[in-house]
């Protein structure tokens, strides 16, 4: 069976069943040449060129996580940073609250409120902007699939966590300093 792919003239799709390919190629090209002897004779089969089409989107997609992570990283680092330099701000704050009574998830709790608003902001924002570009993404697709609200809430949960242990870490240090100490020093 020959199929004619749409308007280009220059090709066709041919399926066969045959176990000997090498001899049916060469059937293929002696039939080709005396159909029409000015065009070369090229050819390549499908599933190689599925093969080949998707292996250039999992290839996108490895370099897709590579950059996610270390855009993940650098986010950590700077999250980190900014709960240092706020803790550092706060310490007589902190000392104050622990000297009437606060315990150390209170000031684990007062520190990371604010950062998890941020992230929360965050959310709003890319998570529109996801499903766009994905749902642009996948109209390129012949079978797509439709993207799933779970997705977003496994990822906003991921963010969460991911900054709640990036903030925690910084805040229980500051929380189980001995506020006597950063009282006398301020």
């Amino acid at each position: 069976m020959v199929l004619f792919l749409g308007t280009d003239k220059g090709s066709v799709a041919v399926r066969f069943k045959s176990a000997n390919v090498s001899s049916l190629v060469s059937a293929a090209e002696k039939e080709w040449k005396a159909l029409v002897p000015n065009q070369p004779f090229s050819y390549s089969f499908m599933d190689d060129d599925f093969n080949n089409l998707y292996q250039k989107e999992q290839r996108t997609g490895k370099i897709a996580v590579g950059f996610s992570l270390l855009a993940i990283l650098i986010a950590c680092l700077g999250l980190f940073g900014l709960v240092t330099y706020a803790a550092e701000q706060r310490t007589k704050e902190i000392g104050i609250r622990k000297v009437l009574g606060a315990t150390v998830a209170n000031i684990v709790n007062m520190l990371s409120k604010d950062f998890l608003k941020l992230v929360f902001i965050a959310m709003v924002i890319a998570f529109p902007l996801a499903w766009w570009s994905m749902n642009k993404w996948l109209e390129d697709f012949a079978y797509r699939t439709t993207i799933d609200w779970k997705v977003f809430l496994l990822a906003g949960l991921c963010a969460t966590g991911i900054a709640l242990v990036t903030v925690s870490f910084q805040a229980v240090k500051a929380a189980l300093t001995n506020p006597v100490k950063n009282l006398r020093t301020e």
